[in-house]
């Protein structure tokens, strides 16, 4: 069962899945959220961890930086580990003025630049969405949460993180962009392609209009337990 970036052996990743981008907080959540997580796959440094939430198996798992890590990742573990479903939990950069540094975005969908959305069928241009149920159980998730602001609407999942047009940031904000990220495309794309199920949620670690409320890397890696708990609660619905 070992592919050529996962080590584990069948059966050693839970149908439910959480994926942060950076091996660190894999291991932080994977500690702080299951109970007898057990580190199943190491490969590159790229740790996936095995355990329960209440009672039901989930795993952590990296997915390292950008579309075409993300990419490689969930379709393994949608194509030869038989998962299901799969919730991305990172952080992003927040656009209007109404979404705060630490606050939670649900992804209704991922614009991107990225070809992603032109590969899976020819001569279209495909609408890069969650599946509906992870959607709506996150939103209810939501419901929940008090200590931080929750968003739900499109975000932008970039190719790029330096390099912008001139008038892309007011322009996406302008048509109701919540945040800027990395992934979230490519893991709406290989779930439609795999037939899994997929969902982003996000916390804001830095404003691209108001720097002044950005996170410390030290905070990037601990701020995430109102993200984490809807995205964990939806996979459990």
């Amino acid at each position: 069962m070992p592919t050529p970036h996962i080590s584990a052996a069948e059966g050693e990743i839970a149908p439910l899945v959480l994926m942060p981008g950076d091996p660190k907080r894999a291991a932080r959540i994977a500690t702080d959220f299951l109970t007898d997580a057990t580190l199943v796959s190491d490969v590159r440094g790229i740790g996936c961890y095995t355990g329960t939430y209440q009672g039901h198996p989930m795993s952590v798992m990296a997915s390292g930086m950008g579309l075409p890590s993300i990419s490689i990742y969930a379709t393994e573990l949608y194509r030869f580990y038989g998962v299901r479903r799969i919730i991305r939990v990172g952080t992003c950069g927040a656009l209007p003025p109404a979404v705060k540094v630490r606050d939670v975005i649900i992804a209704t969908a991922a614009h991107t630049n990225s070809s992603v959305s032109q590969m899976l069928v020819p001569g279209l241009t495909l609408s890069l969405a969650p599946s509906y149920p992870l959607l709506r159980a996150a939103a209810d998730a939501a419901q929940s949460v008090t200590e931080v602001g929750v968003h739900i609407g499109p975000i932008l999942a970039s190719d790029h993180f330096y390099e912008w047009g001139p008038n892309a940031i007011p322009e996406l904000t302008r048509l109701g962009t919540l945040a800027v990220e990395m992934e979230s495309a490519g893991l709406y794309a290989v779930a439609m392609a795999q037939g899994g199920e997929a969902l982003t949620v996000l916390t804001a670690s830095d404003h691209l209009m108001d720097p002044s409320q950005d996170m410390t890397p030290e905070e990037r890696e601990t701020s995430y337990r109102a993200m984490v708990t809807i995205a964990a609660e939806a996979l459990i619905s």
